[in-house]
């Protein structure tokens, strides 16, 4: 991957992910991050939980040492972060939706601000 799509995917990656490693390590912990998301595989693990761990990972990593797979993950983090807030509920308790719990796994709170 050149370096400019390195530079693009860091970007949009940063965009869309705006925990902190351990605000999203806590949140993971959670039992409402782990009723929420598609399981696969019958590991009991949702996709999205899976991509938290995984997130938790690349925030901690060193930009030197992020790989090919570590920015193929990001971007997918940041395609989903973007479909999924796309489809923000009405108004109704946004902040017990599975939405909002759904978009904490990938390491998005749509309630905070940056």
């Amino acid at each position: 991957m050149a370096d400019d799509d390195r530079d693009t995917v860091r970007e949009e990656f940063d965009e869309a992910v705006n925990m902190s490693a351990s605000e999203l390590e806590e949140w993971l912990a959670t039992d409402e991050s782990q009723s929420v998301g598609q399981k696969s595989g019958g590991s009991g693990e949702s996709t999205g939980h899976e991509s938290g761990r995984r997130i938790v990972e690349l925030l901690r990593k060193k930009g030197g040492d992020l790989t090919d797979d570590d920015y193929a993950h990001m971007r997918k983090v940041h395609g989903y972060v973007q479909r999924h807030t796309a489809q923000e509920p009405g108004k109704e308790d946004v902040e017990h939706s599975r939405w909002r719990y759904s978009l904490m796994n990938w390491g998005h709170d749509p309630l905070k601000k940056k």
